[in-house]
């Protein structure tokens, strides 16, 4: 049984993009990073911790855990709390490129594996008027860096660079390929 750890609808829409069967089932987990852990190294330690609450009660499934953070000039925005941190963190990636990091976990009784995507995104100029009416949307509420590429989002960025999946919140090549090898050697021990 293959779980997605994770509320995401975009992550969901992505594993069935991809031709997976699985069950989605969000963790509850308490997320805890370390201060002054690397960009890079948050995704993929949060990834874990929701991998490792999901499995520890679905100890024979395979479960994927995945968490995306933003990261400019050395701040890392994670989802805004309200219309005005969201317009906040548009105005910081305003005419700059970024990095959209996300960290990826497959869990199952034959232990952990985690690895880290990373992209850059490079935003135009904005504007108060399209801050203001992409905020409006609602669509940055829910969102690390306070914008969905594959929504409303997409007439922000001038540029991107690596995978595009890692951007809307999951590096799909790269996770089924994972997943396939592991679900063989899952069947394989199961012989």
């Amino acid at each position: 049984m293959l779980i997605l750890a994770s509320k995401s609808p975009r992550r969901r829409e992505l594993l069935t993009m991809a031709g997976l069967a699985y069950e989605c089932i969000p963790s509850q987990v308490e997320e805890h990073v370390p201060a002054g852990t690397p960009a890079g190294q948050i995704p993929v330690i949060l990834s874990a911790q929701k991998a490792e609450d999901v499995f520890a009660s679905h100890p024979d499934a395979l479960v994927i855990g995945a968490d995306t953070v933003v990261a400019v000039d050395d701040l890392v925005l994670g989802k805004p709390k309200d219309a005005a941190e969201a317009a906040a963190m548009l105005r910081t990636l305003s005419g700059k490129t970024h990095t959209v990091y996300t960290g990826v976990t497959l869990r199952d009784k034959n232990g952990t594996e985690s690895f880290c995507s990373g992209s850059k995104v490079t935003f135009y100029e904005l504007t108060e008027q399209e801050i203001a009416r992409y905020v409006e949307t609602g669509e940055p509420m829910d969102k690390a860096g306070a914008y969905g590429i594959q929504g409303h989002g997409c007439i922000l960025v001038k540029h991107i660079e690596g995978d595009f999946f890692t951007i809307v919140g999951l590096p799909v090549a790269e996770t089924v390929r994972r997943v396939q090898r592991r679900a063989a050697a899952l069947e394989k021990d199961g012989e």
